[in-house]
């Protein structure tokens, strides 16, 4: 099965392009769909992970549906034959790793919560011995739980660049102090209720992000949540601080493109074969686990 890099439905007017997903202006909704493109250090790679996007619109259709209580979301349906008629000509290329999602005026901020000290939060405490501006004892280890999980926010990238880490206060700035609270409050909600899941499953959870958006009838959760690619899962097994944990998000295609020394700048490579066939396997590996099914791509 090849990677679908890029999708063109010339019925549809593009509304906008991310790293991994193209989004469809359909009426008064949008079409999200999760392409195969994979991204490292802020570069969208030549070489797409097959399958990738329907991990990632699965995954997420599973979170949504069992964080449903905490938090509504964006989803109207993932049922192609319940789409407008316009789109299912176009059911092939859809079906699986699309959904069919509300408008809504999103919120300019990351909403990120770290339960354990590790990326860059760990580089973070290693200089300042805080993590985004909040004091931690000294003597730490990278991959410690914290004694609570923590809401660092950070800017929301338009532009391929990476995001930045921002205090609450500033966060409070930008989207009013009421927002900011009530973004905080839900995202550590759904991070403990995720996290305790996940444990269930044999999964630390040990840092993610979620993006939320405003409606008429109040916040929404919105875009992804809780995939490989926005969230960093451990195997509980294998978990012992003090060094890097093994991973199931992209760690594996970083510490790839890290060891042919890749200068970071455009183009970005492609990927071998043995590289993209074992990202994919822990993709589908990470679904399997937190669902208990298997995804057949």
């Amino acid at each position: 099965m090849p990677a679908i890099i890029e999708t063109e439905f010339s019925h549809l007017a593009l509304h906008a392009r991310g790293k991994v997903r193209d989004l469809y202006s359909v009426g008064e909704f949008l079409l999200l769909v999760a392409t195969d493109r994979i991204s490292a250090f802020d570069h969208v790679l030549a070489t797409g992970i097959p399958g990738k996007g329907k991990v990632l619109t699965q995954l997420s259709l599973f979170w949504f549906d069992f964080l449903k209580d905490i938090v509504p979301n964006h989803l109207i349906t993932a049922d192609v034959s319940l789409y407008p008629h316009e789109l299912r000509q176009y059911r092939e290329e859809l079906d699986g790793r699309s959904m069919l999602v509300k408008r809504a005026q999103m919120f300019p901020v990351e909403c990120v919560v770290r339960g354990y000290l590790s990326g860059s939060g760990w580089k973070d405490y290693v200089v300042t011995g805080a993590v985004c501006g909040i004091p931690f004892p000294a003597g730490l280890r990278e991959g410690d739980k914290l004694p609570e999980p923590i809401f660092t926010p950070a800017t929301k990238s338009l532009d391929g660049e990476h995001d930045v880490n921002i205090s609450f206060d500033e966060m409070a700035a930008r989207v009013g102090a009421q927002n900011a609270q009530r973004l905080r409050d839900l995202s550590l909600a759904v991070y403990r209720k995720a996290s305790e899941y996940a444990e269930e499953r044999g999964l630390i959870l040990a840092d993610t992000k979620f993006e939320f958006g405003t409606q008429a009838e109040g916040i929404i959760l919105a875009d992804e949540v809780l995939t490989p690619d926005s969230s960093r899962f451990w195997p509980r097994n294998q978990y012992q601080p003090g060094r890097q944990q093994p991973s199931f998000d992209k760690q594996y295609v970083r510490d790839y493109l890290e060891s042919i020394r890749w200068n970071k700048q455009a183009p970005a490579p492609g990927l071998p074969d043995d590289i993209v066939s074992h990202t994919q396997q822990k993709y589908l590996e990470a679904f399997r686990l937190l669902t208990g099914k298997s995804l057949l791509l």
